[in-house]
C-alpha cells in the first residue's frame, strides 16, 4: 500500500519539478512573471520533502539497498526520471513479511 502511495507522490512531485522549470522558471526569466516563482516552487519544496521522507519509510519496508535510495532521491531532482522511477518500483518484487 505504501509502495503505491509512494509511486503517486513520485509522479506528483515529478510534475511539480518539471512545472517549476519548464513553466515558471522561463514565465520569470523570460516574461518578467516574478510572482509564479513563489508558489510553483514551495509546492515543489513540500512535495519533495515528503517525496523525501516517504521514501525513508518504504525503502525500509521494501528493504531498498542503500544505493538504490540514493538512486529515487537522485531520481527525484532530474527532470522527467519520475517516469523511469516509477518503472522501476512497478516492476519491484513485494518483500516477504516478517512475521
Amino acid at each position: 500500500m505504501m509502495l503505491k502511495t509512494f509511486r503517486l507522490l513520485s509522479l506528483i512531485e515529478g510534475a511539480s519539478l518539471i512545472t517549476l522549470i519548464c513553466i515558471a522558471m522561463p514565465a520569470k526569466y523570460t516574461l518578467g512573471y516574478f510572482d509564479i516563482i513563489w508558489p510553483v516552487g514551495m509546492t515543489h519544496g513540500v512535495l519533495w520533502l515528503a517525496y523525501l521522507c516517504l521514501s525513508l519509510v518504504v525503502s525500509h519496508q521494501q528493504r531498498w539497498s542503500a544505493a538504490f535510495w540514493g538512486i529515487t532521491v537522485a531520481a527525484s531532482i532530474t527532470p522527467f526520471a519520475c517516469f523511469w522511477m516509477d518503472n522501476k518500483l512497478q516492476q519491484a518484487p513485494v518483500p516477504a513479511k516478517v512475521t
